[in-house]
């Protein structure tokens, strides 16, 4: 069976030019399928434009063939037809849903305002859509290779793998226990980098690839593939990930950020400081 080329992307967090930049350049190099593994919301000002995408691009289900994408990143007229798809739930799906309280205050703002911008929809029929999407997302997936989780095997939905944990032989291992494929792909710390079971860190700088994960029987790998809507690896351009199989390549580009901080900063209830972090990266 021939595994698609498959464009990976994570917390998106609301920022459109980020997300539409991504999108046109995975289409450019061939993607015939989309994972999204979480936080498609939250902090950014554009949550259901990026729901739209996500709904059309990511989820069999929610997918409208006739649907022209444009800018929009839905599925242009013309275009191969996609391989399924899917989106996970990340922390910030699971606190619209359920509860915020482990968010910092400024997160908890986004959320709550999030919520509301949901609601404020005008056709009552797209917003009981969004709240279906976000309430059948699931923590983890996998297909027939790869796992898939938001934030780490162990944790799905909150816990964070970030270089420094290569050396928590612990929490490795106990990672590694959980898994069911040889890679699992994560999100949710927005630091792009590969743990291998062997205890190597490789942490990609700039777009590379396509790199021979090699093989996942004897040496598994957890892939962190960073984040296209709110970078924190000291880098502010976004980041996503291609994977085919066997080889990943990892995607970083620029895109207007002065665009997505000024829709951030138009909103008064969204705090300033969520715009100001997109310029440096943190």
């Amino acid at each position: 069976m021939t595994y698609p080329l498959t464009a990976i992307i994570s917390d998106l967090h609301g920022n459109i030019p980020a997300l539409e930049v991504a999108l046109a350049d995975a289409r450019q190099r061939g993607a015939g399928r989309y994972v999204c593994l979480g936080d498609v919301v939250g902090y950014g000002a554009k949550p259901r434009e990026c729901l739209d995408i996500v709904m059309k691009l990511c989820v069999p289900d929610a997918r409208d063939p006739a649907t022209s994408g444009g800018a929009s990143g839905g599925v242009s007229k013309g275009a191969p037809e996609l391989a399924d798809g899917l989106c996970l739930q990340g922390n910030h799906e699971y606190a619209l849903l359920y509860s915020a309280e482990d968010f910092n205050p400024k997160a908890r703002a986004a959320i709550d305002w999030t919520r509301d911008e949901l609601n404020r929809d005008p056709d009552p029929d797209k917003t009981l859509a969004y709240w279906d999407f976000l309430d059948a997302l699931e923590p983890t997936q996998c297909d027939e290779i790869a796992m898939f989780a938001h934030g780490s095997p162990r944790d799905p939905v909150r816990e964070y793998m970030l270089p420094r944990d290569i050396r928590d032989t612990e929490k490795m291992e106990a990672n590694y226990g959980c898994m069911t494929r040889g890679v699992c792909f994560v999100g949710h710390s927005h630091v792009p980098a590969v743990y291998y079971e062997d205890g190597t860190l490789y942490r990609p700088r700039n777009t590379e690839g396509p790199y021979d994960l090699g093989d996942l029987v004897r040496n598994r790998a957890i892939v962190n593939v960073g984040s296209v809507g709110q970078p924190r690896d000291g880098d502010s351009r976004l980041s996503y990930g291609l994977f085919d199989g066997a080889n990943m390549t990892f995607v970083r580009l620029e895109y207007d950020i002065e665009t997505a901080a000024a829709a951030i900063r138009a909103v008064p209830e969204l705090p300033e400081f969520l715009a100001d972090r997109l310029t440096v990266g943190r």
